[in-house]
């Protein structure tokens, strides 16, 4: 076990396009079954899994033993960092419901506004942006739906906004890493890239406040709440665009989400929705008091508040403090990176791929950071040490079949990477000459959609993107934020983010149904984000470039 070298090949059946087919069977397979058989997502991870072991082995010629391992290191990486996040972000929700500061979330959210189509816009767009900024990975997401569902939003309908929610911030997300992972591998100042993503993204986020507003409560819900939508987006697409190419692009999302919510609030003191309780009535479920609709009382003493509040404001707190040189430093000295046991690849180049390089930032991940953050929200609530034992237990119990369904999806997409599937795929898709401007977003989306990160999106791609940059002479800095930010696209359908949206509302086994909601809104956006970069690569928008 272990002592067999695997090279990766490029074109293994002698025809770029038919090896490109036969690479995307994996994904496709998980897409088909979730999407139109209904599958739950475990078992279209696993079935995706197989048939890419099967391709693997058969196809690119890898041993049996390199695959296997492959895999192995795949599902380590879908347990540790990613739902080693996801399960902390949701024992802290969970902490604020053994006292009743879950009723006192409500009301406090219902300070904000009482209308569930802007709480919509704070919580999951706003609040979801610096959750984003700060901690990534599925946090998010995670944490914006339990929220939600907490005001009373249809589960479903809740989980589709979360997911749509998290795709502006995203290319910026846990303090720029997808952008800076991209300057390393490229060698294009990681500033010059946040600076054209900053001419990219910030037209998403125009556009998603009104779609999240429209998933809510349909046409009648923009008519009404129009003027908050459009402050929402467009506070944050300025803010966005001025950080990232003139401040900070780490600080980007920090900065777009915090002076969005502020804009959102103090419209909210001058103008008030049409319409809300009609809204409340007919778009809450479940509600404090009574049956569908019924009002939240927002009678709650400043204290209660500040506690109920609390836990956010804590994770909040620590990721900042994470940022402060010094003590990133301190974090990441105990990190630990070393080379998978028993795994040889190399790529087609004979050089080693860096995804058989496992890290593990037991003290510097963001799921620690929520361990920590879970901890001083624990005696903040005064929720009692053994109840707050308890309920992490509950929550790894309640998330087995998202960890499970996680852990296939990574080691599809680790199998996918190391036996060169992926590579196969971008190297197709590179090679097309005039029409590589406008698919490189799609690059991005599909690396997204494989792995659930656009750093990881970011890492297969980005090279490749200015290698054929070059070779088709576009400008390569265009091509490389085109990865990112068509990549911020992908999240939403990526199987192991519909399984934490899933999860996080009680849905587990309706991940098709999300799937099927999400697709109807990645599609057309991805492809007119497409459209833009193919304009930028051409005179109409090149003034656009940074």
């Amino acid at each position: 076990m272990g002592e067999h070298m695997y090279r990766q090949v490029l074109d293994p059946l002698g025809a770029l396009g038919l090896s490109a087919l036969v690479a995307a069977v994996p994904l496709l397979t998980i897409f088909v079954l979730l999407g139109l058989f209904r599958t739950r997502a475990h078992v279209a991870g696993l079935a995706g899994l197989a048939v890419a072991l099967v391709v693997a082995a058969l196809v690119y010629r890898m041993p049996y033993d390199q695959a296997a391992l492959a895999a192995v290191e795949g599902a380590a990486f879908g347990v540790f960092p990613i739902m080693w996040i996801v399960i902390n972000a949701i024992w802290i929700h969970q902490l604020t419901f053994p006292r009743g500061h879950f009723h006192d979330l409500r009301r406090a959210f219902g300070l904000v506004s009482t209308d569930p189509r802007v709480q919509v816009l704070v919580i999951a767009f706003c609040f979801g942006a610096l959750l984003e900024a700060l901690a990534g990975f599925g946090a998010p997401v995670a944490i914006t739906a339990s929220m939600l569902t907490a005001l009373g939003l249809s589960p479903l309908r809740t989980a589709g906004a979360a997911l749509l929610a998290n795709t502006a911030p995203v290319a910026f997300g846990a303090i720029a890493v997808p952008i800076i992972t991209a300057g390393k591998l490229t060698g294009i100042p990681a500033d010059t890239i946040g600076a054209m993503v900053g001419r990219q993204t910030p037209i998403l986020a125009l556009v998603v406040p009104f779609l999240l507003v429209a998933l809510v409560d349909g046409r009648r819900g923009l008519r009404q709440t129009w003027p908050a939508a459009a402050v929402c987006g467009i506070t944050f697409a300025l803010a966005q665009f001025a950080c990232s190419n003139f401040l900070s692009i780490e600080l980007t999302d920090i900065v777009a989400a915090l002076v969005s919510l502020l804009a959102v609030a103090a419209l909210l003191r001058a103008w008030q929705p049409r319409g809300t309780e009609e809204a409340r009535s007919s778009v809450l479920v479940e509600a404090a008091g009574g049956g569908p609709g019924a009002a939240v009382s927002t009678r709650v003493s400043p204290g209660r508040v500040l506690t109920a509040i609390s836990p956010y404001l804590i994770i909040v707190a620590v990721f900042a403090t994470a940022q402060v040189p010094a003590v990133a430093h301190a974090l990441d000295a105990v990190t630990k990176k070393f080379t998978w046991p028993g795994l040889h690849v190399v790529s087609s180049a004979g050089k080693p791929v860096s995804a058989a390089t496992f890290t593990f930032n037991w003290l510097a991940t963001p799921g620690t950071l929520l361990v920590i953050s879970g901890l001083v929200a624990t005696v903040v609530l005064r929720v009692g040490w053994r109840t707050s034992l308890h309920e992490w237990w509950l929550t790894v119990r309640k998330l087995r079949m998202a960890i499970l369904t996680v852990a296939t999806v990574l080691a599809l997409a680790y199998v996918m990477n190391l036996s060169g599937e992926t590579t196969t795929i971008g190297t197709f898709v590179a090679g097309t000459g005039g029409l590589l401007a406008f698919l490189s977003p799609l690059l991005g989306w599909f690396g997204t959609a494989v792995t659930g990160s656009d750093t990881s999106s970011n890492a297969l791609f980005a090279s490749l993107q200015v290698a054929a940059g070059a070779k088709a002479g576009i400008n390569p800095t265009l091509l490389v934020a085109a990865n990112s930010s068509g990549g911020v696209l992908g999240k939403m359908i990526s199987p192991q983010n519909l399984a934490i949206a899933a999860v996080a509302v009680n849905k587990e086994g309706e991940e098709g149904r999300l799937f099927r909601a999400a697709i109807r809104y990645s599609v057309p956006l991805v492809l007119a984000l497409c459209l833009l970069v193919a304009l930028q690569s051409l005179p109409v928008l090149d003034w656009m470039l940074p």
